[in-house]
């Protein structure tokens, strides 16, 4: 007899979800991209301005780019129900790996600069490995299979597995700067193997396993995993705002950070352990591996109806399971997907010109900018999951009405960004970076509620378009055009421009969209809150027929 770390032991269920961390952990690539305007890395747009002759607008277009690549994941959520994870897994690796290679090939200068036409396919093809905030072929993998795995907890693993998602940007950006810093060739050449070899790795693991039975076991190690993230952040945290190191010392972090992402692995060796000591008095816990309407009645259930049977009878109602088609023709859907995108494609607006605008306020380092946004905006990720879950539990409040305060609160941020007052900067960063965590987090297991887990792969990944679809419009067109309109032409035949004038109407505008999706979320908050009274007293109901010792 042998430690088992089979897919479907408990040891292995739990090396999955370790793997699936992982993956996040070097998934939030191309929200580097701000990171590629910075001194850090050399200007690397700077770079590409000066050999490309690049206006501001062509060069938001690039960082449009990146997101244009998340429209082409609609084949992953299609994929999602008929290919296996390894095989997504592979797919996104290599697509990652030969776009991010391409682009260390041009910056490195061992080939010539490619046209603009062809960087810009670059970078899309490159930028669909990245699962920002839910998909990409890798990403939604590991989302949707974690989802199913673990139903009871959904809230919870979304949180962990969004948070380090928006841990990931912080986590290249130190590792280059502490390892590389003056090298943006090296960066991308970073993002090209790492994220390659870390999905190889995680072919071994993922895997759909049936759901556990035992909540509270699952509820007490996704805690555990919880705190270990929030020390990471921490530790990033603390290296963010201690200033300059030396390479000793960046050395010495970049190990102490390899460590703390590896140590969530101790959780799956421990319940291998714990099984293997027990398998002579312990069973295997199994739970049928059916979908299941979020609330479908148990009467239901002793009338041996499956969900498809009943809505073969009637059409779903909302937090039922929803086809495609019937998802699209719901107005709660299209209500989420205008909030959505009014909170989402904002905030990556604001991260794509980052870099760029703490260079024109007069920032020679703008790094730790893009490392606070990502680091508050894990966070947020994790404190909103948090917070909605508990009032769920205590209240049956509606999860979109958190959406509705991130909403209103973005608006805040974008105050310092443009009265542009000392430190004005760094406070900008992070109360957006909060803000998009929240929204980002939330959604992710609202639209499973509201919608259902059997079709959710393909579901969100439509909901998810407004991703591109915002970052064409406020960052590509919005910021484009207006930033232009105040540069002036360099010698080089570009553009520049200083001060914080250059970006004050594009928040201005921002802010106007953000009070749009403010009311778009009341409005479904108003709209679902019976869904989320359905939740509520099913868990009351179930709590009641635990027994009391079995609770503590």
């Amino acid at each position: 007899m042998v430690i088992n770390f089979s897919p479907a032991s408990t040891g292995g269920k739990w090396l999955g979800l370790v793997a699936a961390v992982w993956v996040q952990s070097i998934s939030g690539n191309n929200y580097t991209f701000s990171n590629y305007s910075d001194y850090t890395f050399s200007n690397y747009s700077d770079v590409l301005k000066t050999l490309m002759a690049l206006t501001q607008l062509q060069l938001n277009s690039l960082s449009v780019a990146k997101d244009v690549g998340k429209a082409f994941d609609l084949l992953a959520g299609l994929a999602s129900d008929h290919i296996s994870i390894p095989v997504m897994l592979l797919i996104g690796a290599i697509e990652g790996f030969i776009g991010y290679g391409a682009q260390w090939l041009v910056v490195s200068r061992r080939i010539q600069p490619l046209p603009y036409w062809a960087l810009n396919a670059l970078i899309i093809f490159s930028c669909t490995l990245d699962p920002r905030p839910k998909s990409s072929w890798p990403g939604i993998s590991t989302l949707v299979t974690f989802l199913r795995n673990f139903r009871k907890n959904r809230g919870p693993v979304t949180g962990i597995l969004k948070g380090y998602i928006g841990l990931s940007t912080a986590i290249f950006t130190d590792l280059c700067s502490a390892l590389f810093a003056s090298d943006p060739a090296k960066f991308l050449l970073m993002l090209a193997i790492i994220p390659f070899v870390v999905c190889l790795t995680a072919v071994l693991f993922l895997r759909e396993t049936p759901p556990s039975s035992s909540e509270t076991q699952e509820t007490k190690y996704l805690a555990v995993i919880n705190a270990l993230s929030v020390i990471i952040a921490l530790y990033l945290l603390g290296y963010d705002i201690s200033g300059t190191h030396g390479l000793l010392f960046s050395q010495i972090f970049a190990v102490i950070l390899i460590i703390l992402l590896l140590s969530p692995v101790s959780i799956p060796i421990h319940l291998a352990v714990q099984d293997f000591l027990h398998s002579s008095s312990t069973t295997t816990d199994t739970e049928r591996n059916e979908t299941e309407a979020l609330l479908i009645k148990d009467a239901a259930a002793k009338q041996r109806l499956t969900p498809d049977d009943i809505t073969a009878v009637r059409p779903p109602v909302i937090g039922e399971e929803h086809t495609v088609i019937e998802a699209l023709k719901s107005l709660d859907f299209w209500m989420l997907f205008a909030s959505f995108l009014c909170g989402v494609g904002t905030g990556l607006t604001v991260m794509n010109i980052l870099g760029q605008m703490g260079l024109a306020m007069g920032y020679s380092d703008v790094s730790i900018f893009v490392s606070l946004t990502s680091i508050w905006g894990f966070f947020g990720r994790i404190f909103s999951v948090s917070l909605s879950e508990y009032f769920i539990k205590r209240a049956g409040t509606p999860k979109p009405i958190w959406n509705a305060a991130s909403q209103i609160l973005m608006p805040l941020g974008y105050i310092p960004l443009v009265a542009a007052f000392p430190g004005s900067l760094y406070i900008g960063s992070i109360v957006v970076g909060i803000c998009y965590g929240f929204r980002v987090a939330i959604t992710v297991p609202t639209a499973s509620e509201l919608f259902g887990l059997k079709y959710y792969g393909l579901i969100y990944n439509i909901l998810i378009l407004n991703l591109p679809l915002g970052s064409f419009l406020f960052s590509g067109i919005l910021a484009g055009f207006l930033s232009d309109a105040q540069a002036t032409r360099t010698a080089e035949g570009g553009n520049t421009c200083f001060g914080a004038h250059c970006y004050r109407l594009i928040y201005i505008v921002m802010a106007i969209a953000c009070v749009v999706g403010f009311g778009l979320d009341v409005l479904l908050s108003v709209r679902t809150k019976g869904v989320y009274r359905k939740i509520y007293d099913e868990r009351i109901e179930k709590e009641a027929l635990v027994p009391s010792d079995r609770r503590d």
